[in-house]
């Protein structure tokens, strides 16, 4: 089947030496870290560099037309993510992880005897913040799933004393699509706000936060720019604007206040106060692009085709022996294109290194930045938890992770498939040869 967004990406034909000195097309299948660039992201960045200034600093014509594209990009932001920009404050930092912990400070210092129910399938980024103040964590179910029921069930339990419940959109290792609305719907009932970490979710499909008078309605909403084919670094934390309003910012400096004497300081509204010194602006002109190009292709259509990846690699992958595929590997209506496995015998370093050696494949392998979640998929008894953790260093459990952009067609997946194969078929071949049993597994 033919591509027809695979020309919009840059450096899809790349080719990279295999280790028999070969030549090869490169294909990424790595995308959960980190996508390619648009080539309308990085023409526009050509485009704008010409006229590259600091914004809000001056009177100087190029000063006053990068203050107004970057003003401007708040309400491109919101139209993306159905956001009311009227109710919402939309908050420019580094990354999803930023954003998380930013929050993560204003709300603790606003209520820190509150409590934060996060889920067992999170990245680190939204757990780890979290653990300053009272948390708990909403089980999963056998598949990995969250157990909406047990969501439920701990709010009640805390009876009102939940602030927050934060959850995954999309998760960066099963690509299992949670319900988020009907999660916001349950929350609010108990006077719970949400978060979404979107850092998965809003590259793939549709998201839309609601009006704030929905019940089902979402609070808070993250993402990174580089999971949504625009580099250099820029984030975007979104949320009601009485959350930014009551506290003093996490960084001060150029930009944060309005007036300064030696003896008292008046902050600068939302959202100059959270974004003190000079602005990504080159971050902001490449995410605003990155957006424009995904509202041409049309969300819908770009979730269609990588769930026919999806379909199409899982139905191909469960053919194989000795291959074991994490999550629901039947009823995937609700995952995104990401495919965890391992291959029986040999180490997720291992196979993540054949792939790219001898194929030219890129993938990731390890724990995902997800350690808790993939503990639990892979069953790792207590005790082996105990003992890596005396012993840091040593061989990880782990998984490896395959994950589809929108440029990746069904040709490289047939690459992929018949070199899972070749391994499966010469596994002690490729055992000698690269198992090496003083690997450092990093997670």
């Amino acid at each position: 089947m033919f591509n027809k967004y695979r020309f919009l990406v840059a450096g899809v034909n790349t080719k990279v030496p295999l280790e028999n000195k070969k030549m090869v097309n490169y294909i990424n299948f790595d995308n959960a870290a980190t996508t390619p660039s648009f080539v309308s992201v990085l023409k526009e960045i050509l485009s704008f560099s010409n006229w590259y200034s600091s914004i809000h600093r001056g009177k100087g014509y190029k000063s006053q037309f990068s203050s107004d594209l970057y003003d401007e990009s708040r309400e491109i932001i919101a139209n993306f993510v159905g956001a009311d920009i009227n109710n919402k404050e939309i908050i420019y930092v580094k990354n999803a992880t930023e954003a998380i912990n930013m929050l993560s400070n204003i709300l603790y210092k606003e209520n820190p005897n509150s409590v934060v129910l996060s889920t067992c399938m999170e990245h680190h980024s939204n757990d780890l913040p979290w653990r300053k103040g009272t948390i708990d964590y909403v089980k999963i179910d056998d598949l990995g799933r969250l157990d909406l029921d047990d969501l439920e069930e701990k709010l009640i339990k805390y009876d009102g004393d939940v602030k927050l419940v934060t959850v995954t959109g999309v998760s960066n290792v099963t690509g299992y699509k949670n319900p988020i609305h009907k999660i916001a719907k349950i929350a609010h009932k108990y006077n719970s706000k949400i978060l979404v970490d979107g850092a998965q979710l809003v590259p793939h499909t549709k998201a839309n936060m609601k009006n704030v008078n929905s019940p089902d309605h979402i609070d808070y909403l993250v993402f990174s720019a580089h999971k949504m084919y625009a580099p250099f670094g820029i984030g975007v934390l979104i949320g009601p604007k009485s959350t930014f309003k009551k506290n003093d910012p996490d960084y001060v400096g150029g930009g944060t206040v309005q007036i300064v004497t030696h003896d008292t300081v008046m902050w600068a509204d939302p959202p100059d106060k959270d974004e003190a010194g000079t602005p990504n602006l080159m971050g902001v002109i490449a995410l605003t692009r990155a957006i424009k190009t995904l509202s041409l292709m049309n969300m819908k259509n770009l979730e269609k085709y990588e769930d026919n990846l999806l379909h199409y690699a899982i139905n191909h992958m469960k053919n194989i022996p000795d291959i074991k595929i994490y999550g629901d590997c039947n009823n995937i209506k609700d995952r995104t294109s990401i495919i965890p496995f391992n291959i029986e015998g040999i180490s997720h370093e291992s196979v993540a290194k054949i792939l790219s050696l001898e194929y030219g494949i890129g993938v990731r392998n390890g724990c995902f930045c997800a350690q808790p979640y993939i503990q639990n998929l892979l069953q790792v008894p207590k005790e082996l938890i105990k003992e890596k953790m005396l012993m840091p260093n040593s061989p990880k459990p782990g998984m490896v992770r395959i994950s589809f952009g929108i440029y990746n067609d069904f040709n490289e997946i047939d690459v992929l498939i018949k070199a899972l194969y070749k391994i499966v078929n010469n596994k002690q071949h490729y055992i000698d040869k690269y198992e090496d049993k003083n690997t450092i597994h990093r997670c």
